[in-house]
């Protein structure tokens, strides 16, 4: 599945017309009619829909929807909540055909008539406005907006929520006024906004529908996808029947401290677990021994240390291993930062920095940008601003530029972890893992996540697959462990190992 900014989806939609020759009418068509069966799933026999249409593609759609389910015996009225002027092309075509079936147009006068027309509706579908929104929502749109909002109709929205951008490039993080769906039907592609943490909530459920796109247009013009069941089914590597644990990686993790060990432990069990060949934990003799008992599969490795934290005293030998894992629960004393540093310089194969590295690589991203192996960096939206110097509110505002810019400037690959986590490569791949529940939002999470990464770097899969899979595995076993025993409550960092093995099953 894609991911689409405005500009994309009008780029995909001429080249459709005008290269491929599909016409705008039957586009329009295709997708009303396949809105139409969304919207029936939420109908019952006598259900009184009122379709509220505005100009454009998203009006038109409303005027195929509206005849569409009139022509299924539904009660069904439309609102136009443009001048009759603004209703040109295939949207006044296939408002003619709604009127010629027998259909009825309106417009609302006041306030009071719009409420009247939302309270006699069980089901308003909202095509006001699409994705070419710029600004503001204007009267009498905003009025409608306000009064749908405040109503206990069941609202469907279609391709977006009127009055939501689009994309990054809309007009802020918070300042606008949005039909708050229930539903959104969402044509061809899931629109960036849909993945944004101050829009995201506007679109209610959502679910694609198809109108006839071809595949290569969307390759065309987009390099950005949802990585979700289908895509870890399809490409998660199988074992061979005379694989042996050389075939699926040495790893190291180097982290822990005696106010932390349990970060290293868990990092440690999740790569095992997730299908690791063989792992070392790299870290002090204390706490070796408060976790060697927790991990008994492991190897282990011991650092120096100064007062509970990490030395470069002993550089660590770094040769021989498939790939290293950095930082987590390691510290930021000023000595584990060269420790870092030095790791950075050595490792002649992949390193995933998570943690207290992100904090130490920080200082000097040089050494991440000159490296000649491939580094993936894993931050959360804090370390993320921190990284970059910007406000979490910044970030959040454009995480897709951001992150892609950071890929490309640093030649790293970015996991912005998040509700939706986005992967960005320094090619210019992204794509979003929707996986995962708030049983998640818990200390710990993030150090199993850097082990399943780990391991799947060293699996036999290019680097930004092991990561979307990876992101999948980590956000698919807190699903599957709330839909069988535990709630997003009690869900704890260690459970979320035991479900790695949960995830699997689905597939093999």
């Amino acid at each position: 599945m894609y991911i689409v900014t405005a500009k994309e989806m009008y780029d995909i939609d001429h080249y459709t017309m005008q290269e491929i020759g599909m016409d705008g009418k039957l586009l329009m068509e295709n997708a009303g009619r396949a809105i139409s069966a969304g919207v029936e799933d939420f109908l019952n026999e006598g259900s009184r829909i009122t379709v509220f249409a505005g100009s454009g593609n998203n009006g038109g759609d409303g005027f195929v929807i509206a005849r569409t389910l009139l022509n299924q015996k539904y009660e069904v009225y439309v609102v136009q909540v443009v001048q009759d002027g603004k209703i040109t092309g295939d949207a006044l075509y296939h408002k003619h055909l709604f009127l010629k079936c027998g259909g009825s147009v309106r417009t609302p006068e006041a306030d009071k008539d719009i409420n009247d027309i939302i309270t006699r509706s069980n089901v308003v579908v909202d095509a006001m406005v699409g994705i070419g929104i710029k600004g503001e929502l204007r009267d009498p749109l905003n009025r409608i907006v306000s009064v749908l909002n405040d109503s206990d109709a069941f609202t469907i929205s279609v391709d977006i929520p009127s009055g939501l951008p689009a994309d990054e490039e809309g007009f802020g993080a918070t300042e606008f006024t949005a039909v708050q769906a229930d539903c959104t039907l969402v044509v061809g592609a899931p629109k960036m906004s849909a993945f944004l943490e101050s829009t995201a909530p506007f679109y209610g459920d959502w679910q694609v529908v198809s109108i006839g796109f071809p595949e290569a247009v969307f390759q065309k013009y987009t390099n950005r996808h949802v990585w979700g069941q289908d895509e870890f089914a399809q490409t998660m590597p199988e074992r061979g029947p005379y694989d042996h644990k050389g075939d699926h990686g040495r790893g190291l993790v180097i982290g822990g401290s005696n106010t932390m060990p349990g970060s290293i432990a868990m990092t440690v069990k999740a790569a095992l677990k997730t299908g690791s060949g063989l792992i070392t934990a790299g870290t002090s003799e204390e706490v070796i021994r408060m976790i060697a008992s927790e991990s008994v599969e492991a190897t282990y490795l011991v650092l120096s240390q100064t007062n509970g934290q990490l030395t470069n005293d002993t550089p660590v030998a770094v040769e021989g291993y498939d790939a290293v894992a950095l930082g987590v629960g390691m510290g930021r004393n000023e000595e584990t930062g060269s420790l870092v540093h030095h790791t950075l310089h050595q490792t002649d194969s992949p390193v995933v920095i998570d943690a207290d590295g992100l904090y130490h690589a920080k200082s000097d991203l040089s050494i991440v940008k000159g490296r000649a192996y491939p580094t993936i960096m894993t931050p959360h939206p804090g370390e993320m601003a921190m990284l970059l110097d910007i406000s979490v509110q910044a970030l959040l505002s454009k995480p897709f530029q951001y992150s892609l810019e950071f890929a490309r400037d640093y030649n790293v690959y970015l996991v912005l972890k998040g509700k939706h986590t986005i992967i960005s490569a320094p090619d210019g791949r992204q794509a979003v893992n929707t996986t995962g529940n708030p049983g998640l939002a818990k200390g710990g999470s993030g150090d199993v996540l850097t082990g399943i990464i780990l391991a799947q770097v060293m699996q036999k899969q290019g680097i930004f697959q092991a990561l979307c899979n990876a992101c999948f595995i980590h956000g698919r076993s807190a699903e599957l462990l709330v839909e069988e025993a535990h709630t997003h409550h009690d869900l704890m960092a260690s459970d979320v190992i035991d479900g790695i093995s949960k995830v699997y099953r689905t597939i093999f």
